[in-house]
């Protein structure tokens, strides 16, 4: 029983930290794509990272760092 409160705890923490890092980003975009077309070709995670990072790149307001 305590073990099954302490995995409860652990996945909730590790749900929370991904999320806080953005690592969910990908899954909520193709899973948002896939709603309004289900056939739509969605790009690989590679591909999804490298358009969000020269999105951020490119827009000085963002408020993007490299350091």
């Amino acid at each position: 029983m305590l073990l099954n409160g302490l995995r409860r705890a652990v996945g909730a923490v590790r749900r929370y930290v991904r999320e806080l890092m953005d690592e969910t980003a990908y899954n909520r975009y193709v899973a948002h794509a896939r709603s309004h077309d289900p056939a739509v070709s969605v790009p690989s995670r590679r591909e999804f990272e490298r358009m969000r990072t020269d999105r951020q790149e490119s827009d000085p307001g963002s408020g993007f760092r490299c350091c």
